[in-house]
């Protein structure tokens, strides 16, 4: 099966950290492949373990129409030869991801929006496996405990460079959370030994929350912290954070996009300017990918 390759871990030079004496590395899991990029592999790789097991001939998933979990398990069912299905939030459009979607084999259905809200709700997957009995259903985003599970291996990524920034260890975990899933995966895999801090790129009520704690049931682990970062809702974007991003990509290189990475780092930039952590602090940000996302994002339609 396709492993992941090491991402680099590198340290930011941003002047407002600088400023607080707070060290960042950044781990540019967007590096780690073209198409099956950031935290996505990871979140896959326990759910096609679990579908091989079952005799399962592929995978059916769901999303929007600039998922990049769906692209990431379109992709991944191209280049490893099992079948995908998609059931997508909204009515047809051709973004560049359905582009891609499509040219990589997936089969698509569009519920509209009131048949995607229904996701959540008991019996939603019924007609589905009927339809499809030989593929595994997936839970948005690559979620649950086996995605989660999957995610846990990114801190190994971690553990094997700490050493190259001259670091003996750091003090917590920064990441944008879109349902949780790698979230949870770091805490299980901390075991209490660091703090996981998740910049919410979607508002409370998404129900992340309620997620993070059905994942960890039963483990104990109580640490980590949800942060607040959708700025009004998910996919709102205003001027202040596409200047941050611009900025930013100008100061130091590492690109972004407005929907998580960029959210999430500029709620670390708030939270550290507010005396969140003290001097001296050293975290890991996690560079979670989703940049093929940002070729369907208009930046001159940006929210209030």
């Amino acid at each position: 099966m396709f492993l992941p390759a090491q991402a680099p871990l590198e340290l930011l030079q941003l002047d407002w950290l600088t400023a607080a004496c707070v060290e960042v590395a950044i781990l540019r899991l967007d590096q780690i492949d073209p198409l099956i990029s950031g935290n996505k592999w990871f979140k896959l790789v326990e759910h096609l373990k679990t579908a091989d097991r079952n005799g399962a001939v592929g995978i059916i998933s769901l999303g929007g129409a600039h998922s990049n979990h769906l692209h990431a398990l379109a992709a991944a069912g191209k280049r490893l030869g099992f079948q995908t299905v998609g059931l997508l939030r909204g009515h047809p459009q051709e973004t560049p991801t359905v582009v891609d979607l499509q040219a990589y084999g997936m089969h698509l259905h569009w519920l509209g929006y009131g048949g995607y809200r229904a996701r959540h709700e008991p019996g939603f997957w019924e007609p589905w496996r009927a339809q499809y009995p030989h593929l595994h259903a997936v839970p948005e985003g690559g979620g649950g405990l086996a995605g989660a599970l999957g995610c846990a291996a990114i801190k190994a990524q971690v553990d094997a460079q700490l050493s190259l920034l001259g670091w003996r260890d750091y003090h917590g975990w920064w990441l944008a959370c879109g349902t949780g899933t790698t979230l949870a995966g770091l805490v299980l895999a901390e075991a209490g030994a660091h703090p996981v801090y998740g910049a919410l790129a979607v508002p409370e009520d998404h129900g992340v929350a309620v997620q993070v704690e059905s994942i960890l049931q039963g483990s104990g682990r109580t640490d980590y912290e949800l942060i607040d970062a959708s700025r009004g809702g998910f996919a709102k974007v205003d001027s202040a954070l596409l200047a941050f991003i611009a900025q930013t990509e100008l100061d130091c290189g590492v690109p972004l996009e407005p929907l998580y990475t960029g959210k999430a780092l500029l709620a670390l930039k708030q939270q550290v300017e507010a005396g969140k952590f003290a001097a001296g602090t050293r975290l890991i940000f996690v560079h979670t990918g989703g940049l093929q996302g940002r070729r369907g994002f208009n930046t001159h339609s940006v929210g209030s």
